[in-house]
């Protein structure tokens, strides 16, 4: 058991018998393998290099692959990536990071398949466009060979296709090129390298095998652009075709590919006769992959619009305006299989969303993949792509914004913290089946609330089919619009409400309908797709014993949020009984009715446990000593919430502000420092206040992991109230004069407060910046 992680045998909430599952069907378990990966892209923008491995911090940590290996993997793909063995050429070649880690691989048995480049252009000597690239990929390829002849499994080049539209068609990569002979000739280099590092590799190891990886998202679009959508779907194939030998006077991108590009009869033929069919066809599958295309721009964002040459038009995710969604991976996987009649493998499953999604997505593609080795499809392994996480995918690794996806682990915690991915995929790796009632709930993917646009079908409305002029080369001037969210989907946060399909599926339990908090719960639940119950007082007395145990048997939540309590710091001074019997007594016995129905409970604290006598954050261990009522009755409810089920989840927490609700500091703020009135606040107490979407989106996914004990939650920053109030002024463009700060005894407060409550934890730096969340705090109000 990893520390801070919840065990199967301890995690009731995701064992329940009446929760959703993924199973081993007794006729593929024994074949269809778990493969893993690592993003490892080391892509270039301009002079600069974007190294993954150095984000993620693999490149320091061997002792992943202990991890990796607690997954039950059988195989992963890794990097042995040329821009970082050999970036001033072989003759300077350092193979010992590679040499450690190869070593570790064969140790704990798990089969590499070696990634050589990664979204990249190579060395800075030379690039995708370089006509000496393939032989010089060749030539480091054998070198790896040399070194390694036992290892039997490659990537040579890394979704070709995907890496040519980025960097020769779209401009986005190096060398930055916006054309269609570019994006051709790129391609053609890449898979030239791929057949010549094979032939390379094989002079070593003549049994080694080829598993190359390509995205095969397909496009829709109105019958006006059925032509466009046409030649992309060709196009989609166009790498493995050429490996394949079949892009010859028949196919049907020959005569694009001649006349209007200019490619040379002897260039394509060269793939006819030095055929290299991949050995395993690597199937990487994204959730906006899928395209639509519509000449109806007035629809769409600008952000979208793009063109041809002949039609300007939106390229739009499909998932986003078709109503029957994106093509399932069950038919994706099996065209290729009915295209190529090569084994398969699907080499890339990620999902940058909440867990519960990530949870779905991996869910669908594995079933898919089961059903077609039970229709007798050659598919060999899923793959759980993203270990760590990845970085910047959301802005295609054009910027360095810091902007994290966390995958089977999650890197934000001092040590790689295995999230419920983890344990999905131990289960599968032993042919177990993996439950949790949140598998029930289709996928944002497949909810209405995902059509941001007016619904169209995959061939769109009925439209103009009249086409005017010369038949241009398709695509060249696209731009961003194919290509924005390509890798990164961060749909759900967009979604406005869900209705879940699952009615019989255990809910989530919320106290305190009427507070902020819960409210926020269930708001956030609607979006994320999460069945709830939001109970007042009335519904369930958390303080009665029988009460709370009456409701939690008859509903048999999966887990129980508690955001019930007393809240007035001042009035618990003349209230202590009151306070106490609320948040202390309320809290335990929830946590113990909780544990005896077998239910994950999470409940939350306060910064206000804390003195103050601290000139540095403050982090789960530090020692409590509360200076009010207030703040011990919580103080107590935290030790007796662990007593009692010690699997709870205490959130400590501090200074909320959400977009919902009018009542926060900085809402109560704005509002009076716009009326002209003046605004007094603390300039002596500092506290980290933190965002409520944040807070609610974070413990949820802390949940669905099964994380146990004391987190800190706040949005990393500490700031005085004044201070606070000056900072939102100022962005809101009011007028800060008529503030005043104040030092804290002069404001009148009966209960005694801590000067210094700011937080942080040593457990896991969840929440973005304070100053981020205040940004987006003012984007939704406005």
């Amino acid at each position: 058991m990893i520390a801070n992680t919840r065990s199967e045998e301890q995690s009731s909430p995701v064992n329940v018998a009446s929760s959703n599952s993924v199973a081993n069907s007794a006729n593929s378990a024994a074949n269809l393998e778990l493969w893993a990966g690592i993003e490892c892209t080391v892509n270039r923008i301009g002079d600069q290099y974007f190294d993954q491995l150095e984000r993620n911090g693999h490149l320091n940590r061997i002792e992943d692959l202990d991890l990796f290996d607690s997954l039950g993997i059988t195989a992963i793909r890794y990097p042995a990536l040329w821009e970082r063995i050999a970036p001033n050429g072989l003759a300077q070649a350092d193979w010992s990071w590679l040499d450690q880690r190869l070593a570790r691989l064969d140790d704990l048995g798990i089969r590499p398949i070696l990634g050589l480049v990664h979204h990249g252009s190579g060395p800075k000597d030379t690039s995708l466009l370089d006509p000496a690239f393939p032989e010089k990929l060749a030539e480091f390829a054998h070198a790896v060979a040399t070194r390694y002849p036992w290892i039997t499994h490659y990537t040579p080049v890394n979704e070709p296709l995907t890496t040519a539209r980025f960097s020769a068609l779209y401009g986005h990569w190096y060398p930055h090129k916006r054309d269609g002979l570019a994006f051709i000739q790129a391609l053609l280099n890449q898979c030239r390298a791929v057949v010549l590092s094979m032939q390379a590799v094989r002079q070593i190891n003549p049994s080694a095998q080829l598993v190359q990886t390509e995205d095969l998202g397909k496009i829709f679009s109105t019958p006006l652009l059925a032509y466009q959508a046409e030649f992309e779907n060709n196009r989609r194939w166009l790498s493995l075709d050429l490996l394949c030998g079949r892009v010859n006077h028949e196919h049907p991108l020959w005569e694009y590919l001649r006349e209007l590009v200019g490619i040379g009869e002897a260039e394509l033929t060269w793939f006819v006769d030095h055929p290299c069919p991949p050995d395993i066809m690597g199937i990487n599958r994204y959730l906006t992959s899928d395209r639509f295309l519509d000449e109806r721009l007035e629809r769409y964002p600008a952000h979208t619009h793009g063109g041809n040459g002949k039609h300007q038009y939106a390229d739009v995710e499909a998932v986003r305006v078709c109503v029957e969604g994106i093509c399932d991976a069950q038919t994706l996987l099996k065209e290729v299989w009915e295209r190529y009649q090569l084994p398969i493998a699907v080499t890339e499953v990620h999902l940058g969303c909440t867990r519960e999604e990530q949870l779905r997505w991996l869910k669908e593609i594995w079933e898919a993949a089961q059903q077609l080795r039970t229709d007798g499809v050659d598919i060999r392994a899923v793959t759980a792509w993203s270990l760590l996480g990845a970085y910047d995918w959301n802005s295609l690794l054009t910027r360095s914004d810091g902007y994290y996806e966390p995958g089977v682990f999650d890197l934000r915690s001092p040590q790689p913290r295995p999230t419920a991915l983890a344990q999905m995929l131990r289960q599968l790796a032993e042919g177990n089946e993996f439950h949790h009632p949140l598998l029930a709930v289709p996928g944002w993917w497949q909810r209405p609330e995902r059509l941001l646009y007016p619904p169209v079908n995959y061939t769109g409305e009925p439209g103009d089919q009249q086409l005017e002029g010369k038949n241009q080369e398709p695509g060249a001037n696209k731009q961003e619009s194919e290509a924005k969210h390509w890798k990164s989907s961060v749909g759900s946060q967009v979604l406005r409400g869900a209705e879940t399909s699952a009615a019989s599926t255990p809910p989530l339990l919320i106290t305190g309908a009427t507070g902020t908090l819960g409210k926020a719960f269930a708001r956030l639940c609607e979006v994320r797709g999460i069945p709830y119950q939001l109970l007042s007082r009335q519904d369930m007395d958390i303080t009665n014993p029988d009460s709370v145990d009456h409701v939690i048997a008859e509903l048999k939540p999966w887990a129980v949020v508690n955001t019930a309590g007393y809240v007035r710091v001042d009035d618990a001074e003349r209230e202590p009984d009151l306070c106490r019997f609320i948040n202390t007594d309320g809290a335990a016995i929830l946590a113990e009715t909780c544990a005896n129905h077998g239910a994950a409970f999470v409940t939350f604290s306060s910064d206000l446990v804390f003195d103050g006598n601290r000139a540095e954050p403050y982090v789960e261990s530090c020692e409590v000593a509360p200076l009010n009522v207030y703040g011990h009755s919580k103080a107590i409810a935290e030790q007796r919430v662990l007593a009692n089920h010690p699997c709870s989840l205490v959130i400590r927490t501090s200074a909320f502000f959400g977009p919902w609700d009018e009542h926060n500091f900085l809402a109560i703020a704005l509002r009076t420092l716009a009326s002209g009135q003046p605004f007094i606040a603390a300039e002596d107490s500092v506290v980290s206040p933190t965002y409520v979407p944040d807070l609610v989106n974070n413990t949820l996914d802390l949940l669905i992991d099964g994380e146990c004990g004391i987190w800190h939650l706040a949005n990393s920053g500490a700031i005085a109230w004044s201070e606070l109030a000056q900072t939102v002024a100022n962005l809101a463009g009011l007028d800060t004069a008529v503030i005043e700060a104040r030092p804290t005894k002069d404001l009148g407060w009966a209960a005694s407060r801590p000067v210094y409550s700011a937080l942080s934890s040593e457990r896991g730096i969840l929440l973005p910046s304070l100053d981020d969340a205040i940004d987006r705090y003012l984007c939704q109000r406005a």
